[in-house]
């Protein structure tokens, strides 16, 4: 039985491409992952839309829940998050309002102002940057289509509509927890790689939060970076691993870094930033990463934590997500 927190655990995947693996490997580590979670006692696993990153696979998530609900049987599988302005909130009603059809009860669907990538993907993607300024209007009208109370006049949702797919606002500003406070809506807040504004956030969410038909009280979900291993040693070589490899997708201008020069990227300013993504990070055993969790629980005000796995293999990561709950 998964050991008692006094919050639940849920799981960030990015259906990471390692170097040396493939997409397919990437995709059925994912399953392997959602899986272990299952079975471990995890609340939820969600998938983030990026584009553009050779290490990331997850740029069509509605996809990615399909083939991993089917087979798993019970855990809630979502977005975290569908990238709104890439796309209307019609094509975004149907295809989620697809996956609660086929399996109902467990889909969740997180929604995201930013891109999920650069301004060449943006424009390759046929968007336009200000499609950003109207992402309220837009959640709005994603949530008629789910409603089934659609504010375009003639336009219905099939499938999509009566479905009343839980929505999610994420973000990293208080731009994104006014506006979940002003919907009434959940918020997850993307401190594992944004630390900066989380308490603010937080708290100015739950001091402007309003009753909706989909939420009585305001929920918080707080992101975190999770790298655990059976020994101290262990884990805190995992956390080198997992920052050299962020040197070299977010600072090696396509190029693999050699270990001694990302070594020295991150002690120095240019690496600054990176060390400060990962400002929110539980490291060690499994017991000590549980004890961090719980405080950060706390630090953040959070009512369900996103924990976003950092160890470098597949093997470590699998065993890390199930340690953490199992103990």
């Amino acid at each position: 039985m998964p050991a008692p927190m006094s919050f639940p655990l849920s799981i960030l995947d990015l259906a990471f491409v390692a170097p040396g693996e493939t997409v397919q490997d990437a995709f059925r580590g994912s399953v392997a992952l959602a899986q272990i979670a299952e079975a471990a006692g995890y609340r939820r696993v969600w998938y983030a839309e990026h584009h553009n990153m050779p290490s990331i696979a997850s740029s069509a998530p509605a996809v990615l829940i399909a083939h991993i609900a089917a087979k798993t049987h019970s855990i809630r599988l979502g977005a975290g998050g569908v990238m709104l302005p890439n796309h209307s909130p019609l094509t975004i009603a149907e295809q989620f309002g697809t996956l609660a059809a086929l399996y109902p009860g467990r889909i969740d669907l997180g929604l995201g102002r930013a891109p999920g990538g650069d301004s060449i993907t943006f424009g390759a993607m046929r968007r336009s940057p200000s499609a950003a300024e109207t992402f309220p209007a837009d959640v709005r009208e994603l949530q008629g289509y789910l409603s089934g109370q659609s504010l375009v006049t003639g336009v219905s949702a099939t499938p999509g509509a009566g479905t009343n797919i839980p929505l999610y606002i994420l973000g990293s500003s208080l731009f994104g927890a006014q506006l979940a406070a002003a919907m009434g809506l959940p918020f997850g807040f993307a401190s594992h790689f944004a630390p900066a504004s989380l308490q603010q956030a937080v708290a100015l969410y739950r001091s402007q939060f309003r009753p909706s038909a989909q939420l009585e009280r305001a929920y918080v979900i707080a992101g975190i970076n999770v790298v655990a291993a059976d020994t101290e040693a262990d884990a805190r070589g995992h956390l080198l691993q997992a920052q050299r490899l962020r040197v070299s997708i977010l600072l090696g201008g396509g190029r693999s870094v050699a270990d001694a020069e990302a070594d020295a990227i991150l002690t120095s300013p240019r690496g600054r930033f990176l060390r400060d993504m990962m400002e929110y990070t539980a490291v060690g055993t499994p017991d000590k990463v549980k004890a961090d969790l719980e405080q950060f629980a706390v630090h953040a005000d959070a009512d369900e934590l996103m924990l976003a796995f950092g160890n470098p293999t597949l093997h470590a990561r699998l065993r890390a997500v199930q340690r953490v709950a199992l103990g």
